[in-house]
């Protein structure tokens, strides 16, 4: 595995940092060193974003079928890079090499070809009475992505700001280096043109503030958590430039009383524990009926305690919960189950400290809290851990006002036998996303939430949309 963390792609070429200054690169699994990433000054984003500023009047202008070439070539070395890209996951954040390799690095394809399908059929004017609308390039995009699904939150941006005709700087999560770099050198290798893509690494406190204020760029994509979010905006906003989020959630998945209790209950905790609980859109929030709640709070303590025994190292691929991503993040994640335990919540499986047998590496005992109300902390804040919760909840008017009882809106999920009782209840939740019996995501449909869950949408042609100004051009048609 190649990846050149010391150095940055800007203009079409790996170039020095205009400073010496490095990050240590810690695997989250063994707590040693491994590797080293350069962290980037205003300096090294002004080269990107003029590189970016320079290509975008030939790129904005490029023939669709150029770009859908493009997209091809990038598919086909993307590809011949993919193992690379597994490691690398595992290796910067810990996700089980199995998850790396069926999901992590599948969903960099994913969009990569849910995005060239797009753009195959994508009208980017058409005419209204005697004017011609059209949809172009908003121009230079400031991407700043994080470390928890690395390759689908960097290549969900990547695909479509590139499809658009917009130009790029993108800053990675320090902690997503690794597999950042290889995605650079797979587009260098699909040719895609000097300055059209640029990558700096650096904090986001520094470099990724420095992007949000710069007059140069056009728009910025974030995904990241609300605080940091709402640091964005502000920053951006002297300059008016547009801002898409792609921001925290706390998911509810609203159980009704009709539902294959065991199914539901067992689905919902493996999608809580899955990436080790460090995904946005998890189902945090396990809404039951009090009328089965000694039902499944036994399903809940069997599946959790046998989670238990899934903790283990990364690389093995019979692993199914590897560590989390860092330090900072287990030792948040250590401070909420301590508070959920203070608060009066009912510890049913797992607990503070790490998993017995694993004493080095950031591991969480998986955790599910019983008897918890929709005050506690622990039902308020992203933990973004290991971390259930199991709320009652009288009927289904009870349960919809729990679950948008939340400053979050991102996704949400249903499950019932009823399908039009299952459709009535997912309506009337305030989200993004709803998912019903299970249902997985789709690549099209477009991704994003409510309230302080962000705004904007990605994935699909919403996601396409986003990188896009609308002109109107009056006149364009006689009458």
């Amino acid at each position: 595995m190649q990846a050149k963390t010391t150095e940055f792609y800007i203009n079409g070429e790996w170039v020095k940092p205009g400073t010496s200054h490095t990050r240590k690169l810690i695997n989250p699994a063994t707590e040693a060193v491994s590797g080293e990433v350069a962290m980037g000054e205003s300096a090294d984003v002004d080269a990107a974003i003029a590189a970016a500023k320079a290509a975008f009047p030939s790129w904005s202008v490029s023939p669709v079928e150029d770009r859908i070439a493009l997209l091809e070539r990038i598919i086909g070395c993307y590809k011949k890079r993919y193992a690379d890209i597994v490691q690398a996951i595992t290796l910067e954040m810990g996700a089980p090499v199995s998850l790396s390799q069926s999901a992590q690095a599948a969903m960099g394809i994913g969009h990569f070809s849910a995005t060239l399908e797009i753009l195959k059929s994508f009208e980017f004017s058409h005419q209204q009475g005697t004017t011609e609308i059209r949809k172009e390039p908003i121009g230079v995009v400031g991407l700043i992505t994080p470390w928890n699904w690395p390759m689908n939150q960097v290549v969900c941006k990547v695909a479509p700001a590139l499809a658009a005709g917009c130009t790029i700087v993108l800053k990675p999560s320090q902690d997503a280096s690794l597999s950042a770099a290889i995605l650079a050198e797979v587009l260098h290798e699909a040719g895609v043109p000097a300055g059209v893509f640029n990558l700096v690494q650096g904090s986001g406190s520094k470099i990724g503030d420095y992007m949000s204020r710069h007059p140069d760029i056009d728009m910025i994509s974030f995904t990241g958590s609300t605080q940091a979010g709402a640091e964005v905006s502000k920053a951006a906003a002297d300059t008016v430039k547009r801002v898409a989020l792609e921001l925290g959630g706390k998911s509810a998945n609203i159980i009704l009383d009709d539902a294959d209790m065991t199914k539901a209950v067992t689905n919902g905790i493996k999608a809580v524990f899955a990436n080790s609980g460090q995904t946005c859109t998890a189902p945090t929030r396990m809404l039951v009926p009090n009328s089965k709640m000694a039902e499944v709070v036994a399903i809940a303590k069997a599946v959790g305690e046998a989670s238990q025994h899934a903790v283990g190292d990364p690389t093995n691929d019979k692993t199914g919960i590897g560590p989390v991503a860092h330090q900072r993040q287990f030792e948040k994640i250590q401070a909420m189950i301590a508070q959920g335990i203070e608060e009066g919540a009912t510890l049913l499986c797992g607990g503070t400290g790490k998993p017995e047998g694993l004493t080095q590496g950031y591991y969480v005992k998986p955790t599910i809290f019983t008897d918890v109300t929709n005050d506690m902390t622990i039902a308020r804040e992203e933990i973004f851990g290991p971390v259930l919760v199991i709320i009652g909840y009288r009927d289904d008017s009870d349960a919809v006002a729990i679950a948008n009882d939340s400053p979050y809106g991102l996704s949400g999920y249903v499950s019932g036998a009823d399908t039009d009782r299952v459709r009535r209840v997912a309506s009337q939740m305030r989200t993004g996303m709803v998912h019903l019996n299970g249902a997985q995501p789709d690549l099209h449909a477009p991704f994003g939430g409510y309230k302080q869950s962000g705004n904007g949408r990605e994935w699909g042609e919403h996601g396409l949309q986003d990188f896009l100004e609308i002109k109107s051009v009056l006149g364009w048609y006689k009458s």
